[in-house]
């Protein structure tokens, strides 16, 4: 029974791991058929984005399943074959207890043949002898009675000794058998689990590969109509130029006409004006002008129907030559809108209603007044043709500030400056207790008005010059990076030269941005087209920025003032915690590039 109860137990075990290996093998070949399915998925879809990199990654994890289910059949084959050395080792075992036991009932059956013969000669010798019974001796058992006692429990001994061997030898192998067993099946659920997690980071990773891809041909989209946008804007603003080029012709063309009509009597002095003027405001306005010039925008439909109105009072007042002028200047009042379309109200020639903004309610009384208040200034300061524009530009700040400018300037420093003219401001602001006076920048808001302004003015450059040359000296920075709009110190350089250009109103207009970072600046000059390296000779107006490390990394930015002899002179601020003027040679290290606004 012993023997059949081991064998029964043995082959279970094998049973149960050939179940196991065949559990295995399964498991093997449907994750070989996924992977199979996932391969032919993964070149049936390479020309979308989206599924090459969703199943790039699937066919990646794939391989990582493939090696956990190799590793796991490697340690279901060794546990499989660590039992089978320990079913041949309990073979073995059996076998050895099979022999002993045979050779021990071997010898039990001599014995039992030798005690039965022993039994009979007992038996003849008592048959032979009298009846009287032999007395053992005290404590001594009868000789017969021994033997067979001994016998009996020498069996009992024996057959004790099997059933313990045999209980030991199937509890063996039950043992053996059952943790190993137990070993296969815990292989198998970490087997299970271990696919299972890799077939959910699979997944995640499929999903988060489609949606990177999706994002990636969103931006894409993007980009195109981005682009799309902008090729249409290109060419609406290609028809804008085109549209301002012949405005611009037709405007110099009136602006002949009535210099002609004006100065017919003038002899060969007016036809010399009238031929440069010509001539210097054509090539201008149709070739245009080098970074130092100011660019033209004709006059609005409203400015240009009142045409007929301002030549009549031009006439009458003695400055027929100067309707371009007035039309510039009706321009950046109003735009040719509303009942004062010259803001003369406020001027001492109204005298017919309140001295107020917009005040006057008539247009044409507007006109009247407002060429009357340009005569006046144009005689104050001294102007002496249509294209005298040092004294045009003092005359036409006396037309916003008041005639008072005039004298001040000419008397203080003998003209006009975009400086003086921020001091006057300042000046008359703190006398009335008003946060501003009036417009800083009002002769180049004008002559981009007026037809012949480009061909003669200095230009926007030289304004921002100016007003940095005033800051010298101011330390600390706090009125340039608190107006940018920060509670408290911060390197202040940009912001500085964000300030210098809101003030002469290049922020408003985007010639120049509005930035406390360096490398801000230089990325928008750079995505314009408006960019030289450090090897450029700078024009005054320029922006300077620094790499004092030679790392690629923007450090300062400053104003050119000028580039004389291969010097390259400037107005800094946050130099030196102040603003100072500072000079380096041309090329030198230090410096990065230029930015050069369109002015």
């Amino acid at each position: 029974m012993a023997d059949i109860k081991t064998r029964d137990a043995v082959k279970g075990t094998i049973k149960t791991l050939d179940k196991a290996a065949i559990v295995g093998e399964r498991m093997k070949s449907a994750y070989a058929k996924t992977k199979d399915k996932a391969e032919q998925g993964y070149y049936a879809e390479e020309n979308s984005p989206t599924e090459y990199a969703s199943d790039k990654v699937s066919h990646a994890s794939g391989k990582i399943k493939d090696e956990g289910i190799h590793q796991f059949n490697k340690q279901g084959q060794k546990n499989v074959q660590t039992t089978k050395e320990n079913i041949g080792r309990a073979k073995d075992k059996i076998a050895e207890f099979k022999t002993k036991r045979a050779v021990k009932a071997a010898k039990q059956k001599k014995e039992q043949a030798v005690e039965r013969q022993n039994g009979s000669l007992i038996r003849n010798r008592a048959a032979s002898r009298p009846s009287v019974p032999d007395v053992p001796r005290q404590g001594e058992m009868p000789q017969t009675q021994t033997g067979a006692s001994q016998l009996i429990k020498t069996r009992r001994q024996g057959k004790k000794t099997i059933k313990t061997t045999a209980r030991n030898a199937e509890k063996t192998v039950k043992t053996t058998a059952k943790g190993t067993v137990k070993a296969t099946e815990k292989g198998v659920k970490t087997a299970g689990a271990t696919s299972k997690t890799a077939i959910k980071t699979t997944e995640q990773t499929a999903k988060a590969a489609q949606k990177t891809a999706k994002a990636s041909a969103k931006a894409a989209q993007k980009t195109a109509q981005t682009a799309k946008a902008t090729a249409k804007a290109t060419a609406e603003a290609t028809k804008a130029t085109v549209k301002a080029t012949i405005a611009a012709v037709k405007a110099i063309i009136a602006g002949t006409k009535a210099l002609v009509s004006a100065l017919i009597a003038g002899g060969w002095v007016a036809i010399v004006i009238i031929l440069i003027v010509v001539l210097l405001g054509c090539a201008v306005s149709l070739f245009g002008g080098g970074s130092d010039s100011t660019s033209y925008t004709p006059v609005s439909a409203e400015v240009e129907a009142y045409t007929p109105l301002i030549q009549k009072y031009a006439k009458q007042y003695g400055i027929p030559e100067y309707v371009e002028l007035i039309k510039a200047v009706m321009m950046q009042e109003s735009g040719g809108k509303g009942s004062d379309p010259m803001q003369a109200a406020e001027g001492s020639f109204n005298k017919k209603y309140p001295h107020e903004p917009n005040g006057i309610k008539d247009p044409e009384y507007s006109i009247e007044c407002g060429v009357q208040e340009l005569k006046a200034a144009l005689v104050s300061a001294e102007v002496e043709s249509p294209i005298d524009m040092e004294r045009i530009k003092l005359a036409l700040q006396g037309y916003n500030f008041g005639n008072g400018y005039i004298s001040w300037a000419k008397t203080n420093y003998g003209g006009y400056s975009y400086a003086n003219a921020v001091e006057f401001s300042a000046m008359q602001a703190q006398r009335l207790g008003w946060e501003k006076y009036g417009d800083t920048q009002y002769p180049a808001h004008v002559l981009r008005y007026y037809p012949y302004g480009r061909a003669f003015t200095s230009g926007g450059n030289q304004a921002i010059v100016e007003v940095a040359l005033t800051q010298l000296g101011n330390e600390g920075g706090e009125p340039y990076w608190s107006w940018y709009g920060f509670d408290g110190r911060v390197e202040w350089c940009a912001c500085f030269a964000s300030w210098c250009a809101d003030q002469c109103g290049y922020l408003e207009s985007g010639i120049i941005p509005k930035f406390s970072l360096c490398s801000d600046g230089v990325d928008w000059f750079k995505g314009r087209g408006q960019w030289q390296d450090k090897n450029y000779e700078p024009q005054a107006g320029d922006l300077i920025f620094f790499d004092w490390g030679n790392d690629g990394s923007i450090d300062h930015v400053g104003i050119v003032e000028k580039c004389e002899n291969g010097t390259v002179y400037t107005v800094e601020g946050n130099s030196g915690d102040a603003c100072r003027q500072q000079s380096y040679p041309v090329g030198s290290s230090s410096i990065y590039g230029y930015g050069c606004p369109a002015y």
